[in-house]
């Protein structure tokens, strides 16, 4: 008998571990339609894009990626003038651009290649030729790896990143489902798939009788009608901080409604947006993922009426963590023009 059960265990998880990605997989589920996009509008492989996107940050784990949005390691330069971090590379202490946006620094990344005299010639290649952008790249001098041009075609042909040079920013997920077709069974990316192109589908109800007039009862089956459409059609967006999956829920509705739309659990989204009530009201904020520690910009100030709560739903940072940084007690609500800080703690006056 325990060896049954042991059995059955070992395949439970075996088919648990079986849809649980890599960080290289899910690096490439999650930035694929960046390349993409950067590909459409620069005309840089897609393929190459994403393999150096993979190289740099280690599947999205570097320090500069987690920190600073930074997926490519581009260093400060005399011409940037935004946000920076320090940090070890080739030599201590090095000063590296910091972005709101992952997308950002994805196109800054094209920006970087198509405006420097060192890369003018990787634009004479074939789009869908990934080896020669790889060799020219190492050629005009991106890397000082001997090996990296080889780096990149293993990384391309391992992924079958490729797949990416051939598609195009409308049928990107398309492809992301093709290269791994258990995402079949994951709800939010399937709801996330090809979105411009859903349908809406006729809606049936049942309006229980009410003594009223034929426009009174119209008007309130059209109402009806125009919130469960509403709903049955949410969008998942991405938020400018790490591009954390949210949707903004589009009428008065119940938190049980979007859990099971999108595959999830009540309880996790209740973790998730720090939430003590089911009840959801028109414009809402719900994240379908764990918030961040830190905001995607240094500071923000209160305006008239806005609470903690709502400050962290906008920016995607955890109730506590935000409290914790404004040395605030719980519960306690800001006042109209103060200064509401996201990433640093609030210095001691």
């Amino acid at each position: 008998m325990r060896r049954l059960f042991a059995l059955a265990g070992l395949l439970i998880l075996v088919k648990f571990s079986a849809q649980t990605w890599a960080t290289e997989d899910q690096y490439i589920q999650k930035f694929a339609p960046y390349a993409v996009e950067e590909m459409e509008k620069y005309k840089i492989p897609a393929s190459i894009t994403l393999a150096q996107g993979l190289l740099e940050t280690g599947g999205g784990q570097s320090r500069l990626a987690r920190e600073g949005n930074n997926h490519f390691g581009i260093k400060c330069k005399d011409e940037w003038t935004g946000r920076t971090m320090r940090h070890n590379d080739d030599a201590p202490n090095e000063c590296f651009r910091v972005y709101d946006d992952p997308r950002k620094s994805y196109e800054d990344h094209s920006i970087f290649l198509a405006n420097r005299k060192y890369y003018v010639g990787l634009f004479r290649l074939d789009m869908r030729d990934y080896r020669a952008w790889a060799h020219g790249l190492k050629k005009a001098g991106y890397a000082t790896n001997p090996k990296y041009a080889h780096i990149l075609i293993s990384k391309i042909e391992k992924y079958k990143l490729y797949e990416f040079d051939n598609t195009s920013s409308k049928d990107v997920l398309y492809t992301v489902l093709k290269l791994y077709p258990d995402l079949k069974n994951d709800r939010i990316f399937m709801a996330q798939l090809d979105q411009s192109q859903v349908k809406t589908q006729p809606v049936t109800l049942n309006v229980p009788y009410t003594q009223a007039s034929y426009a009174q009862q119209q008007e309130h089956v059209e109402k009806t009608k125009s919130e469960k459409e509403l709903l049955n059609n949410i969008l998942i967006k991405n938020h400018p901080n790490g591009g954390r999956r949210f949707v903004v829920v589009p009428a008065d509705t119940d938190l049980n409604f979007i859990a099971r739309k999108f595959g999830l659990s009540a309880g996790r989204l209740r973790k998730f947006n720090d939430l003590n009530s089911d009840r959801l009201q028109k414009n809402d904020i719900v994240f379908l993922e764990s918030k961040g520690s830190s905001g995607n910009v240094p500071t923000y100030r209160a305006q008239v009426g806005e609470t903690m709560y709502l400050i962290s739903q906008k920016f995607g940072v955890k109730l506590d963590k935000l409290y914790a940084k404004n040395r605030m007690e719980e519960g306690q609500q800001p006042k109209a023009g103060q200064i509401i800080y996201l990433q640093q703690k609030k210095p001691r006056s």
